[in-house]
């Protein structure tokens, strides 16, 4: 158990010539692996890279595109918490050493194994993995990486925005150059990345989602492949002169950039490859890829590739039958069996280029050598659940996929018992009318986010302009659009280094004039006015309703938490100060949940959830699938809402001029469908590229003895009369989203300040005030409001009394000009602070600014 510190200390220094053999090694070219100082391998390496240099040079076309996806590799968790670890041993083993040092120094002999290794190895890799995970931030000084970002928390706003996050990917691309490359669709993404899924802004291109069967590879062990490619006829390049490699009639074989020889015939060696993975005797994720232009066959077994299935099409036929997809249907087969059957196989973004894919059954040729499972998989998650997609216009499918995160439903079976931060649930969520083959595959249907709202597309009392819409105030009454909002509050009971610690008491008894304790009629004491919802325990008592600042727990902290005291254990109250938790929030709010629990310093914590039921109010923002979000602009009673013949009032009025310049006729026929769905109770199918056809939905609605259009005769609730028009009216899924006025409202009198620029703070949170922007001042200057804007500006901000010089044009102090050394040209001038803040600023970088005061 005894260690002499010298043992930590590093050995004598290399020689430099061996230094550098060991950093072209390791560090120069590093994937080709170096096995006994041989060379050969990576010096063949770096040729080709010369060679390939040279080639650019001459023939510019012969470039790589940087944002060729077969080019990228993404970068997985493990590898970088590899990584991660290697670091911080290196830095432990640095550490270790300077601690030998240190007691080497002091004259130590011997050195406890325990206290010096044990020690650091726990502190250093335990804390920094935590560290790291639990930040975000990433850093390996070795390769002087510094990432922020790795790792998030999981959103469960909703069960899509959960899926859709585990689904990201995100660029490490500088967000702030407008480079357009890094951004754009790039035709490698098909069928790997969603087209529709990325964020507006900043990030828009920068971050993607995967495609709805898109795969990313993890690595597998390449030494099987590289002996497969020898038995194969792939002559080693340690075998061969410059001149055999260079040969037209070879092809060089590569695998994961390390460079394993030359092949003369690499059909037969890509063919061989692709009938064993498809036998199932090597990894259904290796790649191989023949290309024509390098004259090079690139074999690919390592991680981060993206990859999707295709159907393998054999003398112009699917291999997948009827049979087969019976066999599916009835459960006795599955996808993994149709791979082991090699019926489907994974191809990546380099072997597609050898590959020629048809998009359905009819277009397959003679050439052909796979089929699209489906071309809705283009699409990811989230834009799966837009009916109609491809009748829209892109950006609205785009905004969809970011608002489809944010709309409230439910978000997994176990939510009621769930304690989050801010849940929020929808009420009464209901399964779309209009529905895809993705919402079925992934489950969205048992957990779904919205209402099948009936939609009247007419103008209707002047509050649905700019994208409003009008809300039938008894469809709000019978529960369309409410949500509760579940938000969780907790304190800690601190434990303290001089063994005191935090304390509950019970509640307060309220007490008369005379001193005594007030009862009520059974006798029993009353609590405090602040103190009614507590229970025994100092606590609030559950199903209690509060208000914004009441008391939900009693607690007390003691008033000396370092110095030692005489007995931590004491009791009395005068020794504790309140530290009460009180609740924060915007309305009134029913106890939930209370729950006791520890954390991992073994502190109590209580956890407590706050429940409010919301209905829908004046702007509050609703959506449809197709990226056309409003507000509501105005809540009518049900008896002035128009009607049809069977007595259907609509829920939501829309203006009909958000159609003609968003395009989204996807929207159009999804109310066809759901309409056409109503008079025969069945789900109608919107799936992209695919879905119910609007003429058999036309069809279905004369049949029911309605119009082929989908338009109604509607009568006036206010007068009695018809509708000149015939209106566009039917059921349309509508999501309700986070954005709720009650969470932005906000408005201030007077309140905190800045301290440096005296002007008032920014942002709710600050309780800030509401900024006077340059656009207001032209308005009130436009209108020759001076005074309001003197006001607004200057007396309501931070107008300030400041002393200046007539004579110098400086400020002064107290009625003194210290420049002048006299107070007899002082005059008091009124300005804003930020102004008097400017000019001494500029004073201080050598820029002398005078102000001219003249009396009029």
């Amino acid at each position: 158990g005894q260690i002499h510190p010298s043992q930590f200390l590093s050995q004598s220094k290399k020689p430099k010539d061996e230094s550098a053999r060991d950093f072209l090694a390791s560090n120069v070219v590093s994937h080709v692996p170096v096995i006994d100082y041989e060379f050969a391998t990576k010096a063949a390496y770096v040729c080709l890279m010369v060679r390939r240099v040279c080639i650019a040079v001459n023939d510019p076309n012969s470039l790589d595109d940087k944002d060729y996806y077969g080019n990228k590799r993404l970068e997985l968790a493990g590898g970088l918490v590899a990584l991660l670890f290697e670091d911080l041993f290196k830095r432990l083993n640095a550490e270790l050493q300077r601690v030998a040092k240190r007691e080497l120094a002091k004259g130590s002999k011997v050195a406890s194994q325990f206290d010096i290794q044990h020690h650091f190895r726990t502190d250093y890799i335990t804390n920094g993995l935590a560290n790291s995970i639990s930040t975000g931030n990433w850093t390996v000084k070795r390769f002087r990486m510094e990432r922020a970002g790795v790792t998030q928390v999981l959103s469960r706003l909703s069960f899509i925005a959960a899926l859709g996050m585990m689904t990201r990917i995100n660029s490490q691309f500088e967000k702030t150059r407008k480079v357009s490359g890094p951004r754009s669709l790039q035709g490698s993404q098909w069928g790997m990345l969603c087209p529709s899924d990325t964020p507006e802004g900043e990030s828009c291109g920068l971050v993607k989602n995967l495609a709805l069967m898109a795969h990313v590879t993890t690595d597998q062990d390449q030494h099987i492949i590289a002996r497969l490619a020898y038995n194969l006829g792939v002559e080693d390049i340690l075998m061969l002169t410059g001149e055999e490699t260079g040969r037209q009639s070879v092809f060089m074989v590569i695998l994961n950039g390390r460079i394993l020889g030359v092949h003369s015939n690499p059909e037969y060696l890509s063919q061989s490859f692709r009938k064993l993975r498809r036998a199932g005797k090597i990894n259904k994720f290796v790649s191989i890829y023949v290309h024509e232009d390098h004259r090079t066959v690139y074999i690919a077994t390592d991680g981060g590739r993206v990859c999707r299935p295709l159907i393998i099409v054999e003398n112009q036929k699917p291999l997948i039958t009827q049979k087969h997809l019976t066999l599916l249907e009835q459960g006795l087969l599955n996808f993994d069996d149709f791979l082991r059957m090699g019926i489907i196989e994974y191809v990546d973004v380099n072997e597609e280029n050898n590959c020629y894919i048809a998009l359905r059954d009819q277009y397959i040729t003679k050439i052909t050598t796979h089929l699209e499972i489906h071309p809705m998989t283009i699409l990811g998650v989230v834009a799966g659940l837009i009916p109609y997609p491809h009748h829209n216009q892109s950006p609205r499918n785009t905004y969809q996929c970011a608002m489809g995160k944010q709309s409230i439903g439910a978000i997994a079976y176990n939510q009621l018992n769930r304690i989050d931060t801010l849940l929020y649930l929808l009420v009464y969520p209901q399964k779309p009318m209009v529905k895809s083959r993705t919402i079925e595959m992934i489950g969205f249907e048992n957990l779904p986010a919205g209402h099948n709202a009936m939609l009247a597309v007419m103008s209707f009392s002047g509050y649905d302009i700019e994208d409003a819409i009008v809300l039938n105030k008894a469809s709000v009454d019978r529960g369309f659009g409410r949500c509760i909002v579940l938000k969780k509050q907790v304190t800690t009971l601190q434990k303290y280094p001089n063994s005191t610690e935090d304390r509950i008491y019970g509640p307060q008894r309220k007490v008369d004039r005379q001193g005594q304790v007030v009862r009520d009629e059974y006798g029993m004491p009353v609590a405090a006015p602040d103190h009614k919802g507590l229970g025994r325990d100092g606590i609030v008592r559950r199903a209690e309703i509060v208000s914004p600042g009441d008391l939900l727990i009693n607690k007390h902290s003691p008033l000396e938490t370092s110095k030692d005291v005489k007995d931590p254990r004491n009791n009395d109250p005068r020794m504790y100060r309140p530290s009460s938790m009180r609740y924060r929030g915007p309305s009134k709010a029913i106890v939930d949940q209370a729950i006791i629990t520890s954390n991992e310093t073994d502190h109590f914590v209580i956890k407590l959830l706050m429940r409010s039921t919301r209905r829908p109010e004046l702007g509050d923002k609703f959506s449809s699938r197709h990226g056309q979000k409003g507000v509501v602009g105005i809540l009518i009673n049900q008896e002035d809402m128009p009607f049809n013949d069977m007595g259907i009032c609509p829920d939501i009025i829309m203006n009909p001029h958000g159609f003609p310049s968003r395009m989204t006729v996807g929207k159009m026929i999804e109310l066809l469908a759901g309409k056409a769905g109503l008079f025969e109770g069945k789900f109608k199918y919107g799936t992209a590229f695919q879905g119910d056809n609007a003429l058999e939905m036309a069809k279905i609605l004369v049949k029911h003895g309605f119009s082929y259009s989908g338009k109604d005769y509607l009568t006036s609730g206010i007068t009695g009369e018809p509708l000149q028009a015939y209106v566009y009216c039917g059921p349309v899924y509508y999501q309700k989203l986070k954005h709720m006025v009650m969470d932005k409202l906000h408005a201030r009198a007077r309140g905190p300040r800045v301290a440096l620029t005296r002007q008032p703070t920014e942002g709710r949170g600050k309780d800030g005030g509401l900024r006077f922007g340059e656009m207001e001042r032209d308005c009130l200057i436009g209108h020759g409001c001076s005074n309001l804007l003197l006001e607004r500006l200057v007396l309501s901000s931070d107008a300030f009394n400041a002393d200046v010089c007539k004579k110098c044009g400086l400020f002064g102090y107290m009625q003194w000009c210290q420049y002048c050394q006299t107070g007899e040209n002082m005059v008091v001038l009124r300005l804003p602070y930020a102004c008097k803040l400017l000019f001494q600023e500029l004073q201080s970088m050598n820029i002398l600014a005078k102000l001219k005061v003249k009396s009029f």
